[in-house]
């Protein structure tokens, strides 16, 4: 150890002294280097250590990506395997996604007043009544296909759910907005686009009434078929599959649509066909939209078949003891091979309802009643006429008169129209409501369920009717009940679905489904086909964020939501 220098004048303790304090000072000064070296060391391992993790984990991580995702092996989804849908519908995303929509369409086109708010919720002729929650946040009204794109992106990125709106006039809560989010209203998408007179087609925007279509394409002799309620438009038909009068002769609105411009559920926008009357190139997506109820997509275009008007239309109306008798001539008119237009019924309850309201310019025989619908030539239509006359007589009619020109003609038809308000216009106070449904089958047991159906709605003490397009099968109940007589309008028509589902039959012939008739579809057709029905909106929409809840449940109900069969 080095020798401390001593200096010649200090005393020997001094220079112990000294010599010890060095030491001590040497020894410090170690210890503190040590120290700052373990601190340092120990500072590297943890910084290196976190370096080491984190890139490991990002090599890891991009292994993971190289690998593909496992596919799902069911063709079906069941309900008890379904993930709820998650949506992101606080205030802070659905106000900053309202600011986007206000730079697409502009202020004007966006709406958050109250009295928009409800009237995009439900309807006073809807059978199911929303909730105070069951609203939209706001309104948007595209005017292009691209402006829906953009809306649904935004929507898509924030994960808020949107319902479609065309018209309004559907009846089993198709648009009720049961998860909040947004409302489309198509509203300023109401144009004829192209009509290819030649081709016998027209190019036709969403929110188009099938009213004012038949009133353009009058003028050059051509006409839509399809003719649902009054006030119906193009979207909302294409959505609910929909018919009318027309469709016991010309079919439902799946045979009238040659193609769709949908924007899906991310934004894209895709085209279904071009515009030959027939086509066998890949999956039919036409009518794998038509009557998706807004759940797989947004339709912004439809083109659409129209035929020539026929020279002479005239129509007839005959009186019957009982509806059975009423329904039996259907079914003899039928079997006849009578190549009529329409066959409507009203039961006696309804022609009641239609004098009552005094919307008509006559009055009508109070028994149940058939209105025949006759088209094509002149000659045609009086052969048709004698022979329907001649059916009737032989089925126990009462009464038939048809019309000798085009005034009477419509004069006659016009109670088939006025069936629903007239019932309507019976409300006792705001607290009634009206439920209007309806089933279809096969045509051999119509006379069975509308004598049955019949008779129950008469013991369960409501004022309730019936009217049907009975031509082919399909026939609708329409109730007036309020708060207290709910249970029992319920049980009615239960039993009336019930019954058509038991005769082979379907829960909704032209409605829709929407989400009253959903939990019955299990019944009606099994529950794996409801289960692929489940698949294909996970396939469609991932997100869920399309009218979400129509037609399949997509999370498990309540306890006793679900009625018992």
């Amino acid at each position: 150890r080095e020798k401390s220098e001593v200096h010649p004048y200090k005393s020997f303790h001094a220079q112990l002294y000294e010599s010890t304090y060095e030491r001590v000072q040497r020894e410090r000064a170690e210890q503190e280097r040590f120290a700052r070296q373990r601190l340092a060391t120990g500072r590297g391992w943890y910084t290196g250590f976190t370096v080491a993790l984190l890139a490991s984990s990002l090599v890891f991580y991009y292994i993971g990506t190289l690998r593909p995702r496992p596919i799902a092996e069911t063709s079906t989804l069941s309900l008890p395997s379904t993930e709820p849908p998650y949506h992101k519908t606080g205030k802070a995303n659905l106000e900053a996604a309202w600011a986007d929509f206000v730079d697409i369409l502009g202020e004007a086109n966006v709406s958050t007043a109250e009295a928009e708010l409800q009237y995009h919720s439900g309807s006073e002729w809807s059978s199911y009544t929303a909730s105070e929650k069951e609203k939209p946040f706001c309104i948007v009204l595209p005017s292009t296909t691209e402006e829906v794109s953009k809306i649904v992106k935004i929507c898509h990125r924030r994960q808020i759910p949107i319902t479609g709106y065309s018209g309004g006039t559907s009846l089993e809560g198709h648009f009720s907005p049961t998860r909040g989010g947004i409302c489309v209203d198509f509203r300023r998408m109401d144009k004829i686009l192209t009509l290819h007179k030649d081709d016998l087609d027209v190019v036709v925007q969403p929110a188009l009434g099938w009213e004012y279509l038949n009133e353009e394409l009058a003028k050059d002799g051509l006409f839509f078929p399809p003719d649902p309620g009054p006030g119906a438009q193009i979207g909302g038909m294409v959505g609910t599959g929909c018919s009318g009068t027309n469709a016991y002769r010309y079919g439902t609105m799946r045979d009238w649509v040659l193609s769709l411009t949908v924007v899906m559920a991310d934004g894209t926008v895709i085209k279904t066909r071009q515009r030959p009357r027939k086509s066998s190139a890949g999956y039919d997506l036409t009518r794998l939209f038509i009557g998706s109820e807004g759940t797989l997509g947004l339709i912004t275009e439809a083109t659409l078949k129209v035929t020539v008007k026929p020279k002479s239309e005239s129509v007839a109306v005959a009186s019957f003891p009982t509806v059975r008798d009423a329904a039996q001539c259907v079914a003899k008119v039928v079997g006849e091979g009578v190549p009529i237009a329409a066959i409507e019924v009203l039961d006696d309850v309804q022609m009641r309802c239609i004098n009552d309201a005094g919307s008509t310019s006559r009055q009508w025989k109070e028994m149940p009643t058939l209105f025949f619908k006759f088209a094509g030539t002149t000659s045609g239509v009086k052969e048709q006429i004698g022979q329907v006359q001649k059916l009737a007589k032989g089925n126990g009619s009462k009464s038939f008169d048809f019309a000798r020109n085009a005034e009477e003609a419509q004069e006659l038809w016009s109670a088939r129209k006025e069936a629903l308000w007239s019932v309507m216009a019976k409300r006792r106070d705001d607290g009634d409501h009206v439920w209007t449904t309806d089933v279809a089958v096969p045509i051999s047991r119509l006379p069975d369920i509308i004598e049955e159906t019949k008779e129950d709605m008469a013991k369960s003490g409501l004022l309730a009717t019936m009217v049907g397009h009975v031509g082919d099968g399909n026939f609708h109940a329409i109730i007036l009940f309020n708060d207290s007589e709910r249970k029992t309008a319920d049980a009615v028509v239960h039993r009336m679905v019930k019954r058509a589902v038991e005769m082979q039959g379907t829960v909704t012939g032209e409605h829709g489904v929407g989400l009253i008739k959903r939990d019955y579809l299990a019944h009606e057709l099994g529950e794996s086909t409801v289960d692929a029905m489940r698949k294909l909106k996970q396939a469609f929409d991932p997100l869920c964020i399309l009218n979400c809840d129509k037609i399949v449940r997509v999370e498990k109900p309540a306890a006793g939501e679900v009625k018992p069969w």
